[in-house]
């Protein structure tokens, strides 16, 4: 069975799904839904697309370069089967696999390490103005700690101007 892999988006292509367009010199696309097909007839650059994996790995949004990619790549040349070779080539498959799950999950901590505490200061920022909602009104007159302090301002009084009369 082989999978192929997306011209446009970079997802796996089961066999007996998608699409596969052949150019003129021969050059064959395939593509894994219409979505893709349909962006690429409308001549859209995948690196600039939001949710293809050529834009996520361009900003920095996945991994671009580790080891265990290179297990992934597609090889044309063929070999002689061996019940050894094969049993210890699944069993690798599995560990690399365990390996790349931790690395990408390394990635991702790193990646929301600094929005982390950017989410923190803009709760504390929502709770100190909005704490009337959290807390009843009750304790807050209680406990003056819990409020922010009130500034006082003093308002002056016009002076009441003589009236004209007609």
């Amino acid at each position: 069975m082989r999978l192929e892999k997306c011209w446009f988006c970079s997802s796996t292509i089961y066999p007996g799904h998608g699409i596969q367009f052949v150019r003129n010199d021969a050059k064959t696309f395939r593509f894994c839904r219409s979505k893709c097909h349909k962006n690429f007839k409308m001549k859209r650059n995948p690196r600039k697309v939001k949710w293809t994996k050529a834009y996520r790995r361009l900003h920095g949004k996945d991994m671009t370069q580790d080891a265990t990619f290179e297990f992934e790549r597609k090889r044309n040349r063929p070999e002689r089967y061996d019940r050894n070779v094969a049993e210890n080539t699944l069993k690798a498959i599995k560990t690399i696999d365990k390996i790349r799950v931790a690395r990408e999950a390394r990635h991702h901590a790193m990646r929301m390490k600094g929005k982390k505490a950017i989410e923190q200061k803009a709760a504390v920022k929502e709770l100190e103005q909005s704490i009337h909602m959290v807390k009843a009104p009750l304790a807050l007159q209680q406990e003056p700690s819990l409020t922010l302090p009130k500034i006082k301002v003093s308002v002056s009084q016009p002076v009441a101007e003589t009236l004209m009369e007609e």
